[in-house]
């Protein structure tokens, strides 16, 4: 049976964004084909929620060989995408230095597939915020139909820069 929504959609407008791609690179650390996040929708402080999307494009990487012929957005790369989204609202928490690392996954279940020209809507739920790990009870949706959930654990890594400078 599906966990119940972490956020009432009726309650999001998708044609008001808060946080653009560009935005969300001064809080996350990946680039290029790891970017998962295409937009913030949503980040309510006062509910411990956050909520995102990715508008999954058939000219991504994974498409040609998962599945050919008809492909489907490989569900680590769901995880991934509410991992970073986890981060983001950690990141706005918590002053640098560090972000989010997994530190673990619990309860994953996915209940659909994702297509090319779909859009992947997330949403995080901090349960636990803590400047050296965080609790985040993720869901992705397609529409209004649920198709993965996940207790994500983030731990801190260091930031890559201060990583860089220490290891030259």
């Amino acid at each position: 049976m599906p966990s119940k929504l972490l956020f009432d959609l009726s309650r999001l407008d998708q044609r008001r964004i808060e946080l653009s791609r560009e935005e969300i690179r001064q809080f996350n650390p990946q680039r290029y084909e790891f970017e998962q996040l295409d937009g913030i929708f949503r980040i309510l402080p006062s509910e411990s929620l956050i909520v995102g999307y990715r508008d999954v494009r058939s000219d991504e990487f994974w498409v040609r060989g998962h599945f050919p012929g008809r492909p489907i957005l490989p569900g680590v790369l769901m995880v991934e995408a509410a991992a970073q989204l986890s981060n983001l609202y950690y990141a706005r928490s918590f002053p640098p230095p560090g972000f989010l690392g997994f530190g673990g996954l619990d309860r994953v279940k996915f209940r659909a597939s994702v297509r090319p020209g779909e859009r992947l809507i997330l949403v995080a739920k901090a349960v636990r915020l803590h400047p050296r790990h965080s609790i985040f009870e993720t869901q992705g949706l397609v529409g209004d139909r649920l198709v993965f959930e996940a207790a994500i654990t983030g731990i801190v890594l260091p930031d890559p820069e201060e990583t860089q400078a220490l290891h030259p």
